[in-house]
């Protein structure tokens, strides 16, 4: 066996990864052994070539300009119809079971203080449920109001696949049905040295890290999901990050637009607060959409305003997408999904030449990645939607401040907040306007405004005075 690795290994100058081998016992030589026969050493060759040992450097194209999105509201009569009738046509297709939920859900709540899953993490302010309870509550709802029952693909990672599982056993899957709750694993990158050498995490193991969420698309080719939706007759993917409780887990007018204009991917875009705000830029060249990142977008560009005073590039990207199975079934015929890697320089821990785990305190490796956003060039046909984002984003990245527990539950309860007022319920309000009381709606209970107004009369509900969780 050892031979075999390393005639593997030896063109491309990566023998050190056999460096501990014959220390090894026999199920973790066969682990190791595993690990490294799955590598694709000459593309992993180009990788470390063209991202590691140098950087690539960022171009931005000559012709780049914001990309035209449908607004919020619609402009005139015209569209409003034609609004209407993507509403209606959306609906339609949930009702048809044309439609399914992906979650991107691979990462750790470490960023939050919790040792487990993110989607295990208790985000709502007064029941406490968790971020997977919320979104499998919105699921079960929209399936009743949309007369048919969705199904949810959940892509974990290694570090937290059987975690994940075992948490929903634990909970009965939240009332979902456990078929139609599908977990499929996130595929990994090997962490690469400065050097150009593949790191070793264990003296059996190499670095392994989660390839992106770009890698979504080529997991649920390998884990037998699109044939799974395709024999279901599901043709379109409802895509949203697990960090994020406040979005629309389906979107009826994003659905029915992505249907009527032909789309194969599409995405809803946030008006951006600032030139800077940390979202990727919704931008188009030679007739393709892109977003290029925060950090990439040129400070001329990024300032550049119209002459209303408005940012030229308005458009934000919250990761928020419908996708068509036969586009990702496309981008995969290969099993090879071709979309650009992005590099990120990390503190990797690794086993020195002395057996010894070292723990660096400065960047001493890179991380590969993909995107999913990178998809959008690649598709014939591209639409954005403009969304309301007290009403769509709330990402839940930190502890407190920004994009953090504290904001993310202030928002959620503005929300719910506002759906109840609309519906004519009173509340106590601050100087400021906002909510002077927690107010909690269940989303087993409501999904939208109109779910709401029709709660709030079947229960005589007129005012709320005290901080309150309804169900």
């Amino acid at each position: 066996m050892y031979q075999q690795l390393y005639d593997k290994l030896a063109p491309y100058g990566q023998t050190q990864l056999l460096r501990f081998f014959n220390q090894l016992n026999a199920m973790e030589q066969a682990h190791l052994a595993a690990q490294i026969q799955a590598l694709d050493l000459p593309e992993l060759d180009r990788l470390i070539r063209e991202y590691v040992l140098q950087r690539k450097p960022i171009t931005i194209p000559e012709d780049l300009k914001p990309a035209e999105f449908f607004p919020l509201h619609p402009v005139d009569a015209d569209q409003a119809a034609w609004y209407e009738r993507a509403r209606a046509r959306g609906e339609a297709l949930l009702k048809e079971g044309k439609v399914s939920a992906l979650t991107v859900a691979g990462g750790q709540g470490t960023r939050l203080g919790f040792d487990g899953p993110k989607g295990t993490y208790p985000i709502a302010p007064l029941s406490h449920k968790t971020l997977f309870q919320y979104f499998a509550e919105s699921l079960l709802r929209a399936g009743e109001k949309y007369g048919h029952p969705l199904t949810w693909y959940i892509m974990t990672s290694v570090i937290n696949n059987q975690a994940t599982q075992e948490f929903f056993e634990k909970h009965d899957y939240f009332g979902m049905e456990p078929k139609r709750v599908v977990f499929f694993i996130q595929g990994t990158m090997p962490a690469v040295g400065y050097d150009g050498k593949l790191l070793l995490g264990a003296k059996d193991s190499l670095s392994l890290s989660p390839d992106g969420h770009g890698g979504t698309l080529l997991a649920l080719r390998k884990s037998g999901c699109l044939d799974r939706m395709k024999a279901e007759r599901v043709e379109y993917l409802s895509y949203f990050q697990v960090d994020n409780p406040l979005v629309s887990v389906v979107n009826p007018l994003l659905l029915g637009l992505h249907a009527l204009e032909d789309s194969e991917m599409s995405a809803i875009m946030l008006s951006k607060t600032g030139p800077f705000e940390k979202l990727g830029n919704f931008c188009t060249s030679h007739g393709r959409l892109w977003i290029i990142e925060y950090s990439d977008l040129p400070e001329a560009l990024a300032t550049s305003r119209n002459a209303d005073g408005s940012l030229c590039f308005v458009a934000g990207s919250p990761a928020i997408h419908v996708l068509n199975r036969s586009f990702i079934e496309r981008l995969t015929a290969d099993g090879q999904l071709s979309l650009p890697w992005h590099r990120a320089d990390k503190k990797v821990p690794f086993v020195n030449e002395a057996g010894l785990l070292v723990k660096p305190e400065e960047p001493n490796a890179v991380k590969l990645e993909s995107f999913i956003f990178d998809a959008l060039p690649l598709a014939e046909r591209t639409m954005i939607l403009e969304a309301d984002r007290r009403e769509e984003f709330a990402p839940t990245k930190n502890q407190t401040g920004v994009d953090s527990v504290e904001s993310c539950r202030q928002m959620l309860i503005a929300r719910d907040a506002r759906r109840l007022m609309a519906a004519g319920v009173k509340l106590p309000l601050t100087p400021e306007g906002d909510p002077a009381v927690q107010v909690e709606i269940s989303p087993r209970a409501v999904l939208d405004d109109e779910d709401a107004a029709a709660y709030c009369r079947s229960r005589k509900l007129t005012e709320i005075k005290q901080d309150t969780y309804l169900e």
